[in-house]
């Protein structure tokens, strides 16, 4: 490969990396530009080396025939270890917590930016731009053509049944929450009712759960709100 043609492969992987990363840092997610460009020209690199290498046996081949018999060149062995050594690095972006896993989507735009690195690195452009494309797509205009439902379990504690069930139907009414399903119990304390509902509910697109859970929380009959798994 001639000096210009690397420089041409590597600024490809920069462009194309750069252009998700933005995306993910735009979203202020774990991994931003410099991390999706580096892990890209990374991946890049090791396929340029790769090729070099075997494009070296092949000339030594073709100028020493005997040598056909000694030397051996396998085309996948950086790579693989590319693609497995990725995911390391993705997984350090993956926060799990109680409620919630965290970080999916970054890891496996930085999986995807390096294969797309060892695409570009080994020549293969219209591959690498396609999947640029769809990776691009995936991130950014998915969400926006397709809408999928988000359903919580939102328990809720509280006194004075028919004002405040009122008070919460009328809520989920104004902020277009769907209740798909309620359970109701009740329990003694204090010689008072204490109500439990746990209702499934259906969220808006553009709602956040948080900002439902301190609505309803200002209200005076309120004992205790929390997402719940059932």
């Amino acid at each position: 490969m001639t000096f210009w043609e690397i420089i041409q492969r590597l600024l490809l992987a920069v462009f194309m990396s750069g252009a998700i990363g933005f995306d993910r840092e735009f979203k202020s997610r774990p991994a931003g530009i410099r991390t999706h460009i580096l892990v890209c020209v990374g991946a890049t690199v090791i396929a340029l080396l790769q090729t070099e290498i075997y494009l070296q046996t092949i000339t030594k081949i073709a100028e020493n025939q005997e040598l056909a018999t000694v030397l051996r060149v396998d085309q996948t062995r950086l790579i693989a270890q590319v693609v497995s050594g990725i995911g390391f690095l993705g997984a350090g972006t993956i926060i799990v917590t109680k409620r919630a896993v965290a970080g999916l989507t970054t890891a496996a735009s930085l999986w995807t930016v390096a294969c797309l690195g060892l695409a570009v690195g080994m020549g293969y452009y219209q591959l690498a731009l396609i999947g640029f494309v769809i990776i691009q797509g995936t991130l950014s205009l998915l969400t926006k053509v397709i809408t999928v439902p988000s359903i919580k379990n939102l328990e809720v504690k509280y006194v004075h049944r028919v004002e405040t069930k009122e008070f919460i139907s009328e809520y989920f009414k104004q902020k277009k929450v769907e209740v798909n399903d309620i359970n109701v119990s009740v329990e003694i304390q204090d010689s008072r009712r204490i109500y439990t509902n746990v209702y499934t509910i259906e969220i808006p697109k553009n709602f956040n759960v948080h900002e439902l859970i301190e609505d309803l929380s200002g209200h005076e009959n309120m004992i205790q709100i929390r997402l719940i798994d059932l």
